[in-house]
């Protein structure tokens, strides 16, 4: 067993995950479940690319961010990285072996949240008009309490 072992993992394991910085499930699952590295290795599913068309292929990443994630990718074993001898120099990222089996899962949760979709926008729907309801419903009781209190005020004068 290595040092940041977390032992097997069940239900109530998982909430070692917050508390134990040297726990290497948390280091992975804080790696490949980011926005960026979610992105990379979708894109790099069916071929490599070069960075300049990862880099265009991703709204918003920055170079140092994009840079950072195929270097964490790459070390983690999930991205091969292929330099070309030529001038200028031709750099290639593709999945590995091992990055192919988590695009696996990624796409199963694309699928699970594809299906559902339409549920979660309801949910979000209901969760902000009881939202708005309680707001209201707390600035009401706010205002009456004010109006108790100046009205308490008012008679002390």
């Amino acid at each position: 067993m290595s040092p940041g072992y977390c032992a097997d993992t069940d239900d109530h394991e998982v909430l070692q995950w917050d508390t134990r910085a040297d726990c290497e499930v948390r280091q992975i699952l804080d790696r490949i479940a980011d926005k960026w590295s979610l992105l990379v290795i979708t894109l790099l599913d069916r071929r490599s690319l070069r960075f300049t068309e990862l880099r265009r292929s991703i709204d918003g990443v920055s170079q140092r961010m994009l840079t950072r994630t195929l270097r964490h990718l790459e070390r983690d074993g999930l991205v091969r990285r292929t330099v070309h001898a030529t001038v200028p120099p031709r750099v290639d990222y593709e999945l590995t072996p091992l990055g192919s089996t988590l695009h696996e899962t990624i796409r199963a949760l694309v699928t699970w949240t594809e299906g559902h979709q339409n549920e979660i926008a309801a949910a979000r729907s209901a969760y902000d008009v009881r939202e708005a309801a309680e707001q209201e419903a707390a600035e009401a009781e706010a205002t009456r309490r004010d109006l108790i209190a100046r009205e308490v005020l008012a008679g002390q004068r």
